[in-house]
């Protein structure tokens, strides 16, 4: 039987780990008649009360385990110990507010079998996508980045920010995360393109988070995301990325 690593980063999600223990255990009894099943927490250096939530609700459960970070390292960092830790052939990444559904997880695996490709990722922006509640100038920011991602890399994905997605083994072990931010993921897809692995989507539906605060940071994102374009944009002239 195959595995399947879950890696979910956490960061002062104390109000919504409860959302976390009613939508994670159906969808991994799911999943557990196809795979083995490893659910990573990374707790990334919470202030508040996620860590002790974590182990109430999911503390007896075998296929679970909590990877503290004893300092707040942000996304990037937590998606690069849960992927160096994963173990399994597929590698799944969650986010833990649940602003997309948890179970779109076994679509992007039957995906990533059915058109056998490398990474399969959520897509809010593809035209069968929506999105629910979410500010206009989060949505005017990530569709217009998403078009320049689009153009550069040649490529039909319509959403290279969202992090929910599913991973062969081989793409998370082989690209590294440089950035510890929230660019880490779209650094990743970025990266994965460009040495010619495949990538497919799903159309998905974005909510606003229900519990707790975005820790997403705008200026320093749209800065970020330059910074990463510009690399491209060197890398499509000779330069290395």
């Amino acid at each position: 039987m195959e595995k399947l690593s879950i890696v979910v980063p956490c960061y002062n999600e104390e109000d919504g780990i409860p959302q976390l223990a009613e939508k994670l255990p159906p969808l991994i009894e799911q999943l557990q008649k196809e795979y083995v099943v490893e659910l990573l927490f990374i707790d990334d250096g919470s202030t508040d009360k996620t860590q002790d939530l974590l182990r109430t609700f999911f503390g007896g459960f075998s296929y679970a385990t909590i990877i503290p970070h004893e300092v707040n390292k942000n996304l990037g960092a937590a998606l690069r110990t849960g992927f160096y830790h994963a173990t399994g052939d597929y590698v799944a990444a969650l986010d833990s507010d649940c602003t997309y559904d948890p179970f779109l997880l076994v679509e992007m695996l039957h995906v990533l079998k059915e058109k056998n490709v490398d990474i399969v990722t959520v897509s809010p922006y593809h035209p069968l996508g929506t999105v629910m509640n979410v500010p206009r100038y989060r949505l005017f920011l990530s569709s217009t980045v998403c078009a320049i991602y689009r153009f550069l890399l040649r490529s039909e994905l319509h959403t290279f920010t969202a992090m929910v997605r599913v991973y062969r083994r081989e793409v998370v072990k082989t690209i590294i995360i440089e950035s510890n931010t929230f660019m880490g993921v779209t650094e990743l897809l970025a990266k994965a393109l460009l040495r010619g692995y495949k990538a497919a989507e799903i159309p998905a539906t974005l909510n606003s988070r229900a519990f707790g605060i975005s820790k997403l940071k705008t200026f320093r994102t749209i800065k970020d995301h330059l910074r990463l374009i510009w690399k491209i944009v060197k890398l499509k002239f000779g330069a290395a990325l």
